[in-house]
């Protein structure tokens, strides 16, 4: 997973370091912010394509555990009639 912070540097060091700053990124996955007289103008950040389809992006997060069709063992409100006096 990419690196969370993000390092900064002059406009004028990304002029001389350019490719290897590139291959840097592409490897470690950690963003570059590009300054100009202190302020920053533009971010260097690894290419990832988009997904074609969202369905199935998330299938190597997550994660089933027990019987998601079956009913809980849990007594609602709704179930029970309590607090139906409060709704009127």
């Amino acid at each position: 997973m990419a690196a969370s912070k993000s390092r900064t540097i002059k406009a004028s060091e990304f002029k001389a370091k350019c490719l290897q700053l590139m291959d840097e990124v592409a490897a470690t996955g950690q963003e570059i912010v590009i300054t100009k007289n202190g302020r920053p103008v533009s971010k260097l950040m690894p290419y990832r394509e988009k997904p074609k389809s969202w369905f199935g992006v998330d299938r190597d997060i997550i994660q089933i555990h027990g019987d998601i069709a079956e009913p809980i063992d849990v007594e609602w409100d709704a179930e029970t009639g309590k607090n139906w006096d409060d709704l009127l």
